[in-house]
């Protein structure tokens, strides 16, 4: 078959590019190094026998509110999302939660005094939610709504630590200190206010779903629809030269920057070689899968309601330890991002029983083992919890770069998203998603948006493919 288009990887991005360029009539084809298609989507037994675990994303805020992929029939190819009552669960020492809802009265209700100052911040975007998410997912392209995004710029641009600093409850500040912490950048820095207003009103427009049966329902689904359209997908296929690329008119990598750098050279410029190796990934995470013998002990009982729960305590004690990784060492109270799937999704576990996804932020190419530090924040705020495990599997950073080539020293983000490399990712061009060779074009989470499960990267880079080819 003649091909219009090959697609190297099979994660969201690059089913979504795929998919995308097989709208158009295009014929394409998709490679997977892995057995498995699903890049940071699949779903494994890692524990117990029964027990589902997602190896890499868990829940998805992005994944309903990408603007592509929320126009996919992928219910109709076996994708179906589960709401829990909230998104995020903040718990903290003195026995308060705070809880981002849906509903951003009753967000902001739950922050007593900085009630007034939280509807202030974030009402003004969420009342524009769908506007702002689409131009937030392509920044390459001029906004359609260019004064809510100047808006949206102005509060952003600012650092996190400025932005929490600005109300006055431990919750308050803690909420927005979880969701900026997701930026894996020091507080302190530029953006992570935008970081952290994205994921809040994320929440806003629905609360963070995870898929039934394990993230890996996503890219299955994205396949499936795929190939229905006459595309094709081969896995078990690593392909490290040009010579192993059938002949074609374009090809898309989902890939990080350094497969490029380092084993396409011969057909790139070496000036834009060079650039590709200065690109950062920053740190890499470490990672706890849990199968239990029943739910977690929470001790205030709100945060059984919410897919996602940030712990590490207080806005300080977070920003403290996300300093520290970048430091190069490894808190001894981290961050801790953790998802409940089971108690929405009963198929996720045998009756009765629940699994755990955690991980905490660690120095990019780390091989420590995080478990004790993790558990102990956990029964922080459950205390029993460590006598519900009934198994535990371990990632450290160096573990997932071996699983996947692209989370490059562990770092599961496709590189820094500071003010340098939030735009101008993986290097400064008027494109972002081509390169020098007309043929070749990057489509990972190393392009814009950056990471996250919302298959944009590969839509805005399918876009540009198809102009080319016109």
């Amino acid at each position: 078959m003649r091909l219009d288009a090959v697609v190297v990887g099979s994660g969201p991005n690059g089913l979504a590019a795929a998919v995308r360029l097989a709208q158009a009539g295009l014929k394409v084809k998709v490679f997977e190094a892995h057995k498995e298609i699903g890049g940071g989507t699949r779903t494994a037994p890692l524990t117990l026998k029964g027990f589902k675990h997602d190896v890499c994303s868990a829940a998805h805020p992005m994944g309903v509110t990408s603007p592509y992929l929320k126009t996919l029939p992928l219910e109709k190819h076996g994708l179906k999302w589960i709401f829990p009552e909230a998104s995020v669960a903040h718990p903290l020492d003195s026995g308060a939660v705070a809880l981002l809802t849906q509903s951003l009265d009753e967000t902001a209700d739950r922050l007593g005094r900085d009630a007034k100052a939280y509807r202030a911040l974030v009402k003004p975007f969420a009342d524009h939610a769908e506007e702002l998410m689409a131009g937030a997912m392509n920044p390459a392209a001029f906004p359609k709504h260019p004064l809510l995004m100047a808006r949206f710029g102005v509060a952003g641009l600012r650092s996190a630590e400025h932005l929490f600093k600005k109300f006055q409850t431990a919750e308050a500040k803690a909420l927005i200190a979880g969701c900026a912490a997701h930026a894996i950048l020091p507080l302190d820095r530029s953006l992570t206010a935008a970081v952290a207003l994205m994921f809040l009103v994320a929440g806003h427009i629905k609360n963070w779903p995870v898929a039934q049966g394990g993230s890996h329902a996503i890219t299955k689904a994205l396949a499936a629809y795929f190939m229905a359209l006459g595309g094709s997908i081969e896995t078990g296929v690593r392909i490290l030269s040009p010579r192993e690329l059938p002949p074609a008119k374009a090809y898309l990598f989902d890939t990080s920057p350094d497969l490029l750098a380092n084993h396409f050279a011969d057909i790139l410029p070496a000036r834009y070689v060079a650039r590709l190796k200065k690109f950062r990934y920053g740190p890499g995470i470490f990672k706890l899968d849990y199968a239990l013998r029943g739910s977690i002990p929470w001790s205030n009982k709100d945060c059984l309601k919410a897919s996602t729960i940030h712990l590490g305590g207080t806005a300080a004690e977070i920003a403290a330890a996300e300093k520290a990784v970048w430091a190069g060492e490894h808190p001894e109270r981290p961050y801790v991002l953790l998802t409940q799937q089971s108690e929405f999704d009963a198929t996720r576990a045998p009756k009765g029983k629940h699994t755990l996804w955690a991980y905490c932020h660690v120095p990019a190419n780390s091989t420590v083992d995080m478990s004790g530090a993790m558990e102990n924040q956990i029964e922080r705020f459950a205390p029993g919890f460590k006598k519900t495990i009934l198994k535990r599997h371990t990632m450290t950073a160096m573990d997932f770069h071996s699983y996947n080539a692209n989370y490059v020293g562990g770092a599961i983000t496709g590189g820094v998203s500071d003010l340098m490399q939030l735009v101008f990712r993986p290097v400064a061009r008027l494109n972002p998603y081509t390169t020098p060779n007309p043929k070749i074009f990057l489509c990972s989470a190393s392009t814009p948006p950056g990471g996250g499960v919302h298959g944009m990267c590969g839509f805005n880079a399918a876009e540009t493919v198809l102009k080319f080819l016109k």
